[in-house]
């Protein structure tokens, strides 16, 4: 599931200019027993299956660590919510090791013992952490330096300012009888600004007003 996402697009240009480097460490490799299990029943009863923290233990023991700041980040419904905002403070490490979780859940035990910080990506429930990783980590890789060939392009995006960013178009100046706005053809450029900045405002009160708030 993962390489699949790290071996295309902005990940891949990342990794092959040597930005970031992505390993992947298969869990059910560091577990001892014949079948490679990695969970088991929860102990006070109930549905589904609880990682084991001595497996996950061990294949976090595997990871190396580099010098510098890294941290241990588990994907968990009950973490914190991912955000810009955590994703710039995640780009300032010089390692993140990105735990999936799966099942029903992680032993509490490794979670007290080796993890720095747990992230969800949103109030839902997915099938296990692989994918909200990817999220995250093509989130994060993005703002490191010389990662995006336009800088100019992360200070624009939605969220970078708090806002929604402005609408956006291209040619042709008018599809099926709707136009570009004239101001954007003007070439004026502190008039664009001012829209853009405007059409950012509409759309956050419209659509996340929440954003306004904070």
């Amino acid at each position: 599931m993962l390489e699949g996402v790290f071996a295309a697009s902005i990940l891949k240009r990342a990794r092959d200019s040597g930005k970031v480097a992505v390993v992947i460490h298969d869990i059910r490799a560091s577990a001892k027993d014949a079948h490679h299990t990695v969970d088991d029943t929860p102990y006070g009863g109930g549905a589904g299956m609880v990682m084991k923290a001595d497996v996950l233990a061990d294949a976090l023991s595997e990871v190396p660590r580099i010098e510098g700041r890294s941290e241990v980040i588990l994907m968990a419904a009950q973490g914190e919510k991912f955000e810009q905002k955590v994703a710039h403070d995640l780009a300032l490490l010089d390692q993140m090791i990105l735990i999936c979780g799966r099942y029903e859940g992680v032993d509490e035990r490794f979670i007290e013992l080796f993890v720095d910080r747990e992230i969800s990506v949103g109030d839902f429930i997915v099938t296990g952490g692989e994918i909200p990783a990817m999220a995250v980590s093509d989130a994060v890789v993005r703002l490191l330096p010389g990662v995006l060939g336009n800088a100019e392009s992360l200070a624009s995006e939605t969220f970078a300012n708090g806002l929604l960013e402005y609408p956006q178009y291209t040619r042709p100046p008018e599809y099926k009888g709707l136009k570009v706005p004239e101001v954007l053809l003007s070439g004026n450029h502190k008039e664009i600004d001012k829209w853009r900045l405007e059409e950012s405002l509409r759309r956050t009160k419209e659509r996340r007003p929440d954003l306004l708030k904070k």
